[in-house]
């Protein structure tokens, strides 16, 4: 697996009196020194502005902020951000409401905005009340991501519609934003935002990142920023915060998912047609469920596999957190002998995987191009699939999907696993609700029979596919009976009778043969229960399994001979009869 980096933040504020005789804002940022409670609770920035006409407004908004990151890191651990920051809120409103209740002076409550933005792996949380802002600065442009709950009086005043100690009730503003690399964050109370407008916000970002690629030294600028706004003719207290993303961890399992959820399904292309930065050259496969694409990056001339769901699926959860499970293995799995999955443009709205291009063919392909293998081909190929199964057992993971269309064999005779939408990650796993087993995933004539019946798979279950895709390479069909997808219920209560080889290819050595029968061995436990040892079995006789085959029965041993016996000894019964009653 590649190594996941940390999420890394620059950051600086200033706050300026101004004018009045006391500053009523207030900011903090909290970046948890522990990486436990880095990667549970992340990173808190947040900035409020006590209300004017309260001589509370200084001890509202830093009591707001000094206590919304003591009792966030409070809460427990397996709660989501939005969930403790709510809960945190709804507390501290309460706790300003009451405290303001006390005051003799209706207007000498406790009062304050509040903007907060919480940085966790990959995500920014942003809870907002008030008429403080969050900006970010992205790509050159500013983009105001909060709304001011305030009104404007008579064409003049603005007044407040919404705080933190205003109302019993309280209403917060939360959105989530995709975080990239080289963000910046700018929080604001009105003495900036209302003297420098947006485009005046925006020109000092860019000539702070110009100059200095932003994060040399953010408490100087924050500081440079409030004092302009001062000089403009700000009569406020003066206060921002800059907060830029240097570094992020890889997206999380449940972060993929959301921005899975979160994209629009590319239509059906055509050769030529362009998506983001790459053009089609050639339609590998439309169907139903999928389309995939081979493409060229025009850039860098680079040649990948585009692979989209169909847009029949866009409203098919289940379907679209299969494909971002895919993206989330490819991308994390660094092995040749797994199919990789790359990044694609971050501002791209749509989904859809950049592959490796892969220079073969499948393996159904090589089967009908070699419908009578030798012992050697077919060897060597267990061999190499075996291999990439056992990268993805070390990772503790098991792929569920193995049959001839998701294995690939280059030039080299090299093997490749593709299509890992239906790999299965323990790790992940512990966190996510059980999956209902209605529909096992993958093709029902490869699955092992107890993951189609409902068992968790394993890398035996892997075995299982391997040992039935090693039959059918051997003879062109399977060892079980088949089954079609639309009677998977029917094959789960199947008497998985083997079907003997002897029957399809008399030159297969019974040892061999009784090395896949033993992979592929509707029992799981009956199962090799090491890889290795079905790759040293199809090598090297086994004498234990020769000398297990000698001492049955022959009905067991050979079932085929047996009843071909039983069928020659029943016809000699009945030539002898036939004799004697013609002597009679």
């Amino acid at each position: 697996m590649e190594h996941k980096k940390s999420l890394s933040l620059s950051y600086g504020g200033a706050s300026l009196t101004g004018k009045r005789q006391e500053n009523q804002d207030a900011f903090v940022v909290r970046h948890p020194e522990e990486k436990s409670e880095q990667e549970l609770k992340g990173t808190i920035a947040c900035i409020a502005d006590g209300v004017s006409c309260s001589s509370h407004g200084q001890k509202a908004s830093h009591t707001s902020v000094m206590q919304f990151v003591s009792d966030y890191y409070a809460t427990p651990d397996s709660w989501s951000v939005q969930h403790c920051a709510s809960q945190v809120l709804k507390s501290l409103n309460a706790w300003l409401y009451e405290s303001g209740a006390k005051e003799a002076l209706r207007h000498n409550g406790l009062v304050t905005t509040f903007s907060s933005a919480i940085f966790k792996s990959n995500t920014a949380h942003i809870f907002h009340v008030g008429d403080s802002r969050v900006y970010l600065f992205r790509a050159g442009g500013l983009r105001l991501l909060t709304r001011d709950h305030q009104r404007i009086n008579g064409g003049k005043n603005a007044y407040l519609t919404r705080a933190l100690g205003m109302d019993t009730a309280l209403e917060v503003d939360y959105q989530t934003i995709e975080l990239h690399t080289g963000d910046q964050f700018l929080f604001t109370t009105d003495g900036v935002h209302d003297v420098l407008d947006d485009s005046a916000l925006c020109k000092v970002m860019q000539e702070a990142q110009s100059a200095s690629g932003f994060a040399t030294d953010l408490e100087h600028q924050a500081n440079q920023l409030c004092q302009q706004a001062i000089k403009a003719g700000g009569q406020d207290n003066a206060t921002c915060l800059f907060v830029s993303v240097e570094a992020l961890p890889q997206l999380t399992f449940l972060e993929f998912q959301q921005q899975t959820l979160n994209r629009v399904l590319p239509p059906a292309l055509k050769v030529n047609n362009r998506i983001d930065d790459y053009r089609v050259t050639r339609v590998i496969h439309s169907g139903s469920r999928s389309h995939v694409y081979e493409v060229i990056e025009e850039a860098t001339e680079q040649r990948y596999v585009l692979k989209a769901p169909s847009q029949h699926y866009a409203d098919d959860t289940d379907t679209l957190v299969f494909f971002s499970n895919e993206y989330w293995v490819g991308s994390r799995v660094n092995n040749h002998r797994i199919m990789k999955i790359y990044p694609h443009t971050e501002s791209s709205p749509y989904l859809y995987h950049l592959c490796e291009w892969i220079d073969g063919i499948t393996l159904r392909q090589w089967m009908y191009d070699n419908p009578q293998p030798t012992l050697q081909q077919v060897r060597t190929i267990i061999d190499e699939l075996i291999k990439a199964v056992r990268v993805l057992q070390r990772l503790d993971m098991v792929h569920r999907d193995l049959k001839p269309e998701n294995v690939m064999i280059s030039a080299d005779g090299t093997i490749k696993i593709i299509d890992l939408g239906a790999v299965s990650v323990k790790g992940l796993e512990e966190s996510q609700p059980k999956q209902s087993v209605e529909n096992p995933l993958g093709a029902a004539n490869y699955i092992a029979p107890e993951y189609l019946s409902g068992e968790p798979a394993t890398t035996v279950s892997d075995l299982f596919s391997v040992g039935v895709i090693s039959y059918e390479m051997l003879c062109g069909v399977l060892p079980y009976k088949e089954v079609t997808a639309l009677s998977v219920q029917q094959a789960r209560h199947q008497k998985w009778q083997y079907r003997s080889m002897a029957e399809l290819r008399e030159d297969v050595p019974l040892w061999f043969e009784l090395a896949i029968q033993k992979a592929c061995h509707p029992q799981a436990t009956s199962r090799y229960q090491v890889l290795g040892e079905f790759v040293t079995d199809i090598t090297l006789p086994n004498a234990a399994l020769l000398k297990a085959v000698e001492s049955r029965p022959l009905m067991k041993k050979s079932p085929v001979l047996f009843w071909k016996g039983i069928a020659v000894l029943f016809a000699l019964i009945a030539f002898v009869e036939f004799l004697i009653l013609i002597k009679d």
